[in-house]
């Protein structure tokens, strides 16, 4: 099974990174998001649930993510992104968001992953997830 689509939005720059929280209240360590990043997994949750598969997807996944950055300054329409977000970050709370929503049993399954950032000058995320072959060919 292969799905791809693309969700047209401006990737969002707030990352689970930074919206990760801890407090003490009490003595006690409390981890919580903040409202910037809660507002960025709506956002997620409300594109990606459009492209839920029928079931999840099983065995290794390959998941191919291009995330395309609306132009600023003197960039161009496919031109590498090289600023912040690191991709590392921004795919963490995307594929969580996914696993709750059923694309796939565990992000664990994800075996390939390919990220890429530009400047584009039609802004979204492009998404290609394909079930691997049990023997890795």
């Amino acid at each position: 099974m292969k799905i791809d689509f693309f969700l047209p939005m401006i990737p969002p720059s707030h990352t689970y990174q930074q919206g990760n929280r801890t407090a003490v209240r009490d003595g006690k360590v409390i981890r919580y998001q903040d409202e910037q990043l809660k507002d960025v997994k709506a956002k997620f949750t409300a594109y990606l649930s459009k492209y839920i598969p029928e079931r999840p997807m099983g065995g290794a996944l390959r998941l191919i993510t291009k995330w395309c950055y609306p132009i600023k300054g003197n960039h161009r329409d496919g031109e590498y992104k090289t600023s912040k977000p690191d991709t590392e970050n921004s795919l963490k709370l995307f594929k969580d968001v996914m696993t709750e929503l059923n694309y796939w049993k565990d992000d664990a399954q994800v075996a390939s992953e390919i990220t890429e950032k530009f400047w584009a000058d039609i802004p979204g995320i492009y998404v290609s997830i394909e079930e691997l072959p049990p023997n890795g060919n």
